[in-house]
């Protein structure tokens, strides 16, 4: 087995073991070290538009570095970072289970992108993944209960949030191609992963599945504002 065997799926033994191989690699462990580093640098540039709504830029370096060192060094990077941020920066009243949110973002890009053959498909679907399950049902819930441990109201999905992240989604989907276009090379060549592509392009098909994805999470916003919420 290749130290840097590339996977179709994470559905295998050998997967799992290699991710969990990068807790005993150095190299990757500082590397580990520099992306926490990055993610908490990058909290300080979130351009807040409205109450517990802001927009970020740290999901880059995220998903740079799930791609690199996997699922299991994810979850600790992500749980590493998530509490320095904290420390450093802090926000309201500490709640302890928004950890799994910066945790969950970065196994989810792992699983996508780590010993992937990288393509902007995987990409887009990377994004759209955190997208939906960290920014549209994780966080929402938990700001609910945070608002009950704070004694404060929270609405479990605002339409400010749900506009918000479906608006920006097809941008930072490209955006993230372009970055990982420019910093895949760059970790073959350091070693830290073996992709062995010269440029991600950004297909016909690529931009069919980013409009198709685009539009359903639309329609499930037509749906919430004009079904769930007038029969609440």
């Amino acid at each position: 087995m290749s130290d840097q065997q590339l996977f179709a799926t994470p559905f295998s033994k050998i997967y799992w073991r290699c991710a969990f191989n990068e807790l005993k690699n150095t190299r990757m462990l500082v590397f580990a070290s520099l992306i926490i580093a990055l993610r908490v640098a990058f909290k300080l540039f979130a351009i807040p538009i409205g109450p517990s709504l802001n927009i970020t830029t740290g999901f880059f370096v995220n998903a740079l570095g799930s791609m690199c060192y996997g699922p299991v060094v994810a979850l600790i990077s992500g749980a590493i970072s998530d509490t320095i941020g904290c420390i450093l920066f802090p926000q309201g009243i500490y709640f302890f289970p928004f950890i799994f949110v910066e945790m969950t973002g970065g196994f989810l890009f792992a699983i996508f992108l780590y010993r992937a053959k990288l393509s902007s498909i995987r990409v887009i679907l990377s994004r759209f993944s955190v997208v939906f399950v960290c920014n549209l049902i994780l966080n929402p819930i938990l700001l609910y209960f945070y608002g009950k441990y704070t004694n404060e109201a929270y609405t479990i999905l605002s339409i400010p949030r749900l506009v918000k992240n479906i608006a920006l989604f097809p941008a930072e989907a490209l955006l993230l191609i372009l970055f990982l276009n420019v910093s895949a090379p760059v970790s073959d060549r350091m070693g830290l992963t073996n992709i062995g592509i010269k440029k991600l392009e950004i297909k016909k098909q690529d931009i069919v599945l980013l409009s198709a994805l685009t539009l359903v999470a639309a329609a499930g916003i037509v749906l919430y504002c004009f079904v769930y919420l007038p029969n609440k």
